[in-house]
C-alpha cells in the first residue's frame, strides 16, 4: 500500500511539474528550445528599466535568465536586440532598449550559437569542478563563465601542474566515452540521496540535479549538454592563487579550436621569424633572448663611453664657468636630437666629476634634468621661479630636478633665464 501511494504521489508530481509553468506569470521553455528558428509569444507587460531601456515580461519565453554562473540569453525580441534576462521575485525581464516593442504579439529569436557555446562551457565547468573533487577532495567554492575564458574557484591553496593535467585527462577520457549528462527533479527524487557536490538551495520547490554518469552530482538550474561527449574539449588554462583559493581557467567546446587556431597562426609566424620548425619555436625564442641580452650589453657600453665623452665636454664648459664666480657654477646644455634617456645617461656620468650644478635638455622630447653633486649644493632656488614662469610639470629636490614643457617655446624660455641667472659674473 506504501508502495502504491508512493508510486500515485510521483505521478501527481510529475503531472504539476509538467504544467507547473502554465501557473507562472511567464511559461519557461529555455531549457528545451535551443533553436534559431522565431518563437511566436506575447509581451504581456511593458516597464521602465534603468538607464532608459525597458523590461518586458512574456507570456512564455526561451531565454534563459541569469543565474546559475551563467549570464542570460541574447537574441532579439521583435528585431529590437536583447541586452539582458534577468529573474526578480519570480518574473523574468527580458531588457532591451526602448523602441517599438509594445504589449502583444511578439517574435523571439534566440542567439543559438551562444547559447550552445555556454551550454558547453556550463556542462564543463560541472565536468571540471566534479573531477577535481573526485581526484583531490577540493570543492569548488565558486565560478565565472566569461566570454572568452571560464575560470572556478577551488578550496585549495596550490595545486599542481601535474594533477592539473591529469584532471584535464581525465576529464577527456569523460568526454571520448561520452558520460551521459541526466537531470534529476527533486522531488518526486530525493536529493539527500545524491552525493551532491555542492549544498542545494533551500527556498526552491523543485531542485533539478545534474549528474554527469560517475563524475559529478551537483544541484544547478543552468542549461547544459544532454552527454559529456557535447562538450568536445576541455583545456585548462592555468591556475593562480586567489584569495587563499587557486583560480583555475579553462575553455571548452569551439573555444578550445578556436584557441588553438589562433596559437598555431602565432606559432607559425614566430617560426618564419626565427627560422625553426613551429615545434622549436620555444627553443628558438630562448636562444634569441640570449643574443639579445648580449647585443643590449654591448649597446648599454657604447652609450657609456658616449656619455663619458659628452660628458667631458660639459665638464671643460664647467670649469670654464666655475674658474670665473664664486660658487658652483651653472652650466646650461641642449641636445636637439638626443632622446631624454640619453641625456639623463649624460648628466651622470658628468656628475660624477664635478660639483658645479648642470642643466641639461632634450629639445626633441621638451624635457630637462638639473644635477648638482656638491653636498652644500641646493639647485631649486635656480630653477623653480623660472620653472614655474614657463608652465613647466615635474620637482625635484636639493640635487635633482626634472620637469618638461608642453611646447618648444616654453622650454626655451626657461633654459635661456636658467643660463644667464647660473652665468659667470
Amino acid at each position: 500500500m506504501s508502495s502504491f501511494k508512493h508510486s500515485v504521489k510521483c505521478v501527481v508530481f510529475l503531472f504539476l511539474f509538467i504544467h507547473y509553468n502554465t501557473f507562472m506569470r511567464t511559461e519557461r521553455l529555455y531549457h528545451d528550445y535551443v533553436s534559431a528558428e522565431p518563437f511566436e509569444a506575447t509581451v504581456v507587460e511593458e516597464r521602465p528599466w534603468e538607464a532608459g531601456g525597458v523590461a518586458l515580461v512574456l507570456d512564455k519565453t526561451i531565454f534563459y535568465p541569469e543565474g546559475g554562473g551563467q549570464s542570460g540569453d541574447r537574441g532579439s525580441i521583435n528585431g529590437i536586440p536583447l541586452l539582458d534576462v534577468r529573474e526578480q521575485d519570480g518574473e523574468i525581464l527580458h531588457i532591451v532598449a526602448a523602441g517599438a516593442v509594445l504589449c502583444g504579439p511578439a517574435r523571439l529569436v534566440l542567439d543559438a550559437a551562444r547559447r550552445r557555446d555556454f551550454t558547453v562551457q556550463h556542462t564543463a565547468q560541472h565536468l571540471l569542478s566534479g573531477t577535481i573533487l573526485r581526484l583531490t577532495g577540493k570543492p569548488t567554492v565558486s565560478m565565472h563563465l566569461g566570454d572568452e575564458v571560464n575560470t572556478i574557484d577551488v578550496d585549495a591553496q596550490e595545486i599542481a601542474a601535474g594533477t592539473l593535467t591529469a584532471v584535464e585527462e581525465a576529464a577527456a577520457d569523460a568526454i571520448e566515452r561520452e558520460s551521459p549528462v541526466i537531470i534529476h527533479l527533486c522531488p518526486p527524487e530525493d536529493a539527500a540521496s545524491f552525493p551532491l557536490r555542492k549544498v542545494p538551495p533551500r527556498d526552491e520547490e523543485v531542485i533539478r540535479v545534474v549528474e554527469i554518469a560517475g563524475n559529478d552530482f551537483s544541484p544547478c538550474c543552468g542549461t547544459h549538454c544532454t552527454s559529456a561527449g557535447q562538450i568536445g574539449a576541455l583545456r585548462v588554462l592555468g591556475a593562480e592563487k586567489y584569495k587563499g583559493m587557486t583560480r583555475v581557467s579553462f575553455i571548452a567546446g569551439r573555444r578550445v579550436l578556436h584557441d588553438s587556431r589562433r596559437l598555431r597562426e602565432n606559432a607559425d609566424i614566430v617560426s618564419r621569424a626565427l627560422k625553426v620548425p613551429a615545434a622549436e619555436t620555444g627553443k628558438g625564442v630562448l636562444a634569441l633572448l640570449e643574443k639579445t641580452r648580449a647585443l643590449e650589453l654591448r649597446v648599454n657600453a657604447l652609450a657609456d663611453a658616449a656619455a663619458e665623452a659628452a660628458a667631458t665636454a660639459l665638464l671643460e664648459k664647467a670649469e670654464l664657468a666655475a674658474g670665473r664666480r664664486e660658487g658652483p657654477a651653472a652650466v646650461v646644455e641642449r641636445y636637439a636630437d638626443a632622446a631624454m634617456e640619453e641625456v639623463l645617461r649624460i648628466g651622470r656620468a658628468a656628475q660624477k666629476r664635478t660639483g658645479a650644478v648642470l642643466v641639461l635638455a632634450s629639445e626633441r622630447e621638451l624635457k630637462f634634468a638639473a644635477f648638482c653633486s656638491a653636498k652644500d649644493c641646493d639647485i631649486r632656488p635656480l630653477l623653480k621661479g623660472p620653472f614655474e614662469q614657463a608652465n613647466g610639470k615635474g620637482g625635484g629636490g636639493p640635487s635633482f630636478f626634472q620637469g618638461q614643457f608642453a611646447s618648444a617655446g616654453e622650454l626655451a624660455a626657461f633654459l635661456s633665464v636658467v643660463d644667464r641667472a647660473g652665468a659667470p659674473a
